[in-house]
């Protein structure tokens, strides 16, 4: 039996997410306006999960990531540590390709303000929960920011207060570790929450896990 790892296009779980969703396919017909699907292989020694597309990024552009200030950080990191290879031009056809990578979001369809009610993230952590079993081969999983975080270790049915937030901290679940990391936002980035510098420490850990040397 096959996983459904993704939502379909007219996913009707959240009624709020499903009005913001119409609204933007008629004010921005031209663009994906749907649940983002994962983006990588099957198999996939690492899994990101972020927190849920943005308007104008992968809202727009139908691949995590694609579209936004997020992505150029994210990305290039990815590809610096080996962990995606091409040149990642802000469009799902730059023939970027993910390798050992998986990218996925704690919720699937953009939220207004960026912002996913408690109620929409529960409702869309069996998407979650089905990628993170149908992945094989998975060793690692960073979660971007506290709700995918939360996301993660609920999916895992682990209590939160036992695996707390914090950047660079890591988790031992049920098989693969979880790194946390800030997530890689403009404002996280242009306030100094998040460096380069910080974001690269956290795929440095991760990279010498997967690879045994840690």
């Amino acid at each position: 039996m096959t996983l459904v790892l993704d939502p379909p296009r007219n996913c009707k779980l959240c009624p709020r997410l499903v009005d913001y969703r119409l609204s933007a396919r008629k004010d921005y017909p031209d663009w994906h306006n749907a649940p983002v699907p994962n983006f990588g292989a099957a198999e996939a020694t690492l899994l990101i999960v972020g927190l849920a597309p943005g308007l104008k990024g992968a809202n727009r552009t139908g691949r995590p990531f694609t579209g936004d200030y997020a992505g150029d950080l994210l990305y290039r990191t990815l590809i610096k540590f080996g962990f995606a290879k091409g040149s990642y031009e802000a469009r799902p056809d730059d023939g970027l390709t993910l390798i050992g990578a998986k990218i996925t979001n704690a919720v699937r369809c953009v939220p207004p303000e960026n912002k996913p009610t408690p109620a929409e993230i529960k409702t869309c952590r069996p998407f979650l929960e089905k990628t993170i079993d149908g992945t094989k081969g998975l060793k690692a999983i960073v979660a971007l920011g506290r709700i995918a975080h939360d996301a993660v270790i609920k999916s895992f049915g682990k209590p939160l207060s036992a695996h707390p937030f914090a950047h660079g901290a890591a988790h031992e679940l049920d098989g693969p570790v979880l790194f946390d990391s800030y997530h890689c936002s403009r404002y996280n980035t242009n306030t100094g929450v998040l460096t380069d510098a910080m974001f690269e420490a956290v795929f440095t850990s991760v990279r010498a896990h997967i690879d045994g040397r840690s």
